[in-house]
């Protein structure tokens, strides 16, 4: 029950931080102890960067936020320059490491409670009032580069996450080498709520996991802690939150280029541990059975008939969460899932684009802005979703989410790496 009310608080605190525009002035953080990659040294830095005795720390540093990805820290993402300063980003950073011989590896981490709560939507909710379509373009296209770098690197990337990790926050840590949860940890991917989509990766990386799991993840937007990521497979390693400095100790000492010699430093501090009774992926089964399906519609019908037939809350409390979504984004959402299975992350990556591109332009449906209106801006959680229901979605409407942008939009540019 203590694990259950834990989860709970943290799905409070993600609604209330993940994607909360304001942000405050980190107090916990002394911006002398860190090298600041392109802010003045008197500034708030989004990340940081530290230097270890053979490898690179990269620290996101908006832990009033949970380290939520706004504006400022989508710039390190970009090769630009930011008034006088050079625009040595984080993406060129991480280039000029990989070819650094005395770098063996990376690690990513964050701030505070989380690792990262993702995108900071209302950010991009109030660039789309202002009609600033392609500069929300401009977000993701250069947030999905650096995703697909990290994807390709050629050193070990090691991400700690321990706390709130979600949308961008998996994105820029699952595809990497390894990635250590702790028993703070906490994973969804709630985008069909806000009528939106998964992104960043999450149509390879979800339709990857066992059975119909990824589906059911990615429709209802349900959480995972860091025992059930390990068992899943969206992380490879788990220990308690109390080991995290230990951990991080033996990272900045190790001496080593060679994923092994990592491996036994993170299997050191490591813990062993199963899914609680509660968990959802003791309902495999009846996850399988309903999410297996061809539609939507199908999907709610099958659960509809197993809380008939079994009088289960749980089901009740799926049908719940599908019901409040945004129709129009569960389909989108399935399909996506669907095509992700038989996609490589390059090609999952470059339709998410083409998928988020449609999203913030409205020119389909406006869903994702009365999404985040309603649940993070006027708070009133009463969403006027268009289309209203899953019957008035038109088969022509999912399919323009997956369509080629226009010959004056560029499909998604990413370098031509082999895939690792």
């Amino acid at each position: 029950m203590q694990r259950l009310a834990r989860r709970g608080r943290d799905l409070h605190c993600f609604c209330r931080n993940f994607l909360n525009p304001t942000t405050r002035r980190s107090t916990n953080t002394s911006p002398s102890d860190y090298s600041l990659i392109a802010d003045p040294p008197d500034s708030d830095s989004a990340v940081l960067v530290e230097a270890n005795a053979c490898s690179r720390t990269v620290i996101l540093n908006r832990p009033s936020a949970l380290n939520a990805l706004n504006t400022s820290m989508y710039s390190f993402f970009l090769l630009v320059s930011v008034g006088s300063i050079e625009g040595n980003k984080l993406q060129k950073l991480y280039k000029s490491w990989e070819e650094d011989p005395g770098i063996g590896f990376v690690v990513m981490k964050g701030s505070g409670r989380g690792f990262c709560a993702g995108g900071d939507i209302v950010s991009i909710h109030d660039m789309i009032r202002k009609g600033n379509i392609e500069e929300c373009k401009e977000f993701f296209w250069t947030v999905y580069n650096f995703m697909y770098l990290v994807a390709t690197y050629i050193k070990p990337h090691v991400a700690i996450l321990n706390g709130i990790t979600m949308g961008g926050g998996a994105g820029v840590s699952i595809p990497g080498t390894f990635r250590v949860a702790t028993d703070k940890t906490t994973f969804a991917t709630p985008e069909t709520l806000i009528g939106f989509h998964p992104d960043a990766g999450a149509s390879f990386h979800l339709s990857h996991l066992p059975g119909y799991l990824g589906e059911y993840l990615a429709l209802t937007g349900d959480m995972l802690n860091g025992v059930e990521m390990v068992a899943c497979g969206l992380a490879t390693h788990y220990l308690p939150s109390a080991n995290v400095p230990a951990i991080e100790y033996c990272l900045k000492n190790l001496i080593t280029d060679d994923p092994s010699g990592i491996e036994t430093c993170l299997q050191k501090y490591s813990d062993r541990d199963y899914p609680s009774n509660a968990s959802v992926l003791r309902r495999t089964e009846t996850i399988n059975k309903c999410f297996r399906h061809d539609t939507v519609e199908e999907i709610i019908d099958a659960l509809e008939s197993e809380a008939v037939k079994t009088n289960d809350g749980w089901c009740n409390s799926i049908l719940k969460k599908l019901k409040y979504a945004s129709p129009l984004s569960l389909k989108v959402a399935l399909r996506s899932i669907r095509e992700g299975r038989f996609q490589t992350l390059d090609q999952c990556l470059i339709r998410e684009y083409r998928m988020s591109s449609q999203a913030v332009a409205g020119r389909i449906s406006c869903d994702f802005y009365e999404g985040v209106r309603a649940r993070l801006v006027d708070k009133d959680f009463a969403p006027k979703w268009d289309p209203p229901s899953l019957e008035c979605v038109t088969q022509d409407m999912v399919d323009q989410y997956f369509s080629p942008l226009g010959p004056l939009e560029p499909d998604l540019d990413l370098p031509k790496k082999a895939f690792m």
